[in-house]
């Protein structure tokens, strides 16, 4: 990362890589649908395919067989894409999307398969997107973990660094690896609540967009994702209407989060999503549609 960054942001003028799995590190599948969200939103250009038969046992992440329009049947093998947006703020900065699956097997070689590219890209940091199951009330805006390793990243982003020890997935794996490379690492999670853990999870999506919103320091076209979240919203409010047990349980969450007065149900929080709403609806490449 260079030393001399705009305030605030990551430097336009390198490029960024970010990463996100299904799998273990994937909670409601909020980090694999914020790049799916990228996806749909920008214009893409397929980089690479990792070789499926290399990382992959298909007995526990099995192929799938479709119907193409013209009626062809179509097997479609898991596996890890690595896209480039073209363009997304035209003359500036370079990203990458890695999409894909946590692998089954060696993953040294995967997370070096991956960083290749990217060096071949020029990226200069990494940005890693997980979600996971929290003890967290829906009714409250989801927490968001981001650390660095990289002293620089912790001073412009006011980050700490991770103290978890523990088993981990492929994206602490490649985390670690890019940083033996040199590159800059930015790790983010969001929680979500494990009494509504089913897939999707469109408002962790826009929780994790909102903290790159906050890397990038451009806006983002949310699309039609603050509506699905809505509707998450609501039917978790059912859910919690109808069981008593998890009412109950909500409503414990709620008092313990409030009580902490944690910094994700804060006045500046909460400050800081309403400029992020003013900047979309001023316009630019990152304006939602009414």
């Amino acid at each position: 990362m260079s030393e001399e960054m705009d305030a605030g942001h990551l430097p336009r003028d390198e490029s960024i890589m970010i990463a996100a799995f299904e799998g273990w590190n994937d909670a409601g599948s909020a980090a694999s649908g914020a790049l799916d969200h990228l996806a749909q939103t920008w214009d893409l250009q397929q980089h690479a395919a990792l070789d499926s038969e290399e990382y992959h046992d298909f007995q526990v992440s099995r192929p799938t067989i479709s119907r193409a329009p013209d009626g062809e049947r179509i097997v479609s093998w898991p596996g890890t894409i690595i896209s480039t947006a073209a363009d997304p703020w035209p003359g500036e900065r370079t990203i990458a999307l890695a999409r894909g699956i946590e692998p089954s097997m060696r993953w040294r070689a995967f997370c070096d398969d991956i960083l290749d590219h990217a060096e071949a890209l020029d990226v200069t940091t990494l940005i890693t997107c997980g979600a996971l199951l929290v003890d967290v009330p829906h009714t409250r805006p989801l927490p968001i973990f981001v650390t660095s390793e990289s002293a620089t990243a912790r001073a412009l982003f006011d980050l700490e660094r991770s103290d978890y020890e523990g088993p981990t997935g492929i994206l602490g794996v490649l985390g670690h690896e890019a940083e033996l490379r040199g590159i800059t690492v930015l790790s983010m999670w969001v929680g979500i609540p494990h009494y509504v853990a089913q897939p999707p999870s469109p408002k962790g999506t826009i929780a994790l967009l909102g903290q790159l919103e906050r890397f990038l320091g451009d806006p983002l076209d949310l699309g039609d994702l603050p509506y699905e979240a809505e509707a998450w919203q609501r039917g978790a409010d059912e859910l919690a209407e109808e069981d008593e047990e998890i009412e109950q349980h909500v409503r414990h969450l709620e008092s313990m989060m409030d009580e902490a007065n944690l910094p994700e149900a804060s006045g500046d929080a909460i400050a800081a999503e309403f400029e992020r709403f003013l900047r979309r609806r001023e316009g630019g490449p990152g304006k939602s549609g009414e």
